[in-house]
């Protein structure tokens, strides 16, 4: 065997995996350099961008965050004039988070990049272990 048949034979899975998201991650926040916004404040838009407007509470659930957090998220997307709070039509003592116009429009640009950088760092890979890929990462999600 080999330095390198040795070396890939010692990689364990997970520190396959731990390198990839590594890699993922890094390139995510170049992604999103443009907008000067952190990856937290992107997944908040993409997900009022999917679900539409959502209480604070919703949301944190959608994040998998606490509801602390959520606020400061949100206050951060709202100081640059991405998400407004209205009152809940259905029930007045509650607050809805919406985007604004400015909110829809970097969601969108920031959901095209994304699609532009995944494609270019899974391209390399056939149609079968595309699929066979998104398959194993389901599982492990579900």
């Amino acid at each position: 065997m080999d330095a390198d048949e040795r070396e890939a034979h010692d990689e364990s899975l997970a520190e396959l995996f731990w390198a990839v998201a590594r890699r993922l991650r890094h390139q995510s926040r170049q992604t999103l350099e443009p907008w000067e916004i952190n990856p937290g404040h992107a997944r908040a838009l993409a997900v009022l961008g999917r679900h539409g407007p959502m209480r604070l509470s919703a949301l944190a659930d959608h994040l998998h965050i606490a509801p602390r957090s959520t606020t400061e998220v949100v206050d951060g997307l709202e100081e640059r004039g991405l998400v407004a709070r209205h009152p809940d039509p259905a029930d007045r003592r509650a607050t809805l988070v919406t985007l604004t116009d400015e909110g829809t429009r970097i969601g969108a640009a920031i959901r095209a990049a994304r699609t532009a950088e995944a494609d270019r760092f899974f391209g390399h890979l056939s149609p079968a272990d595309h699929a066979h890929l998104t398959r194993i990462l389901r599982t492990l999600r579900d």
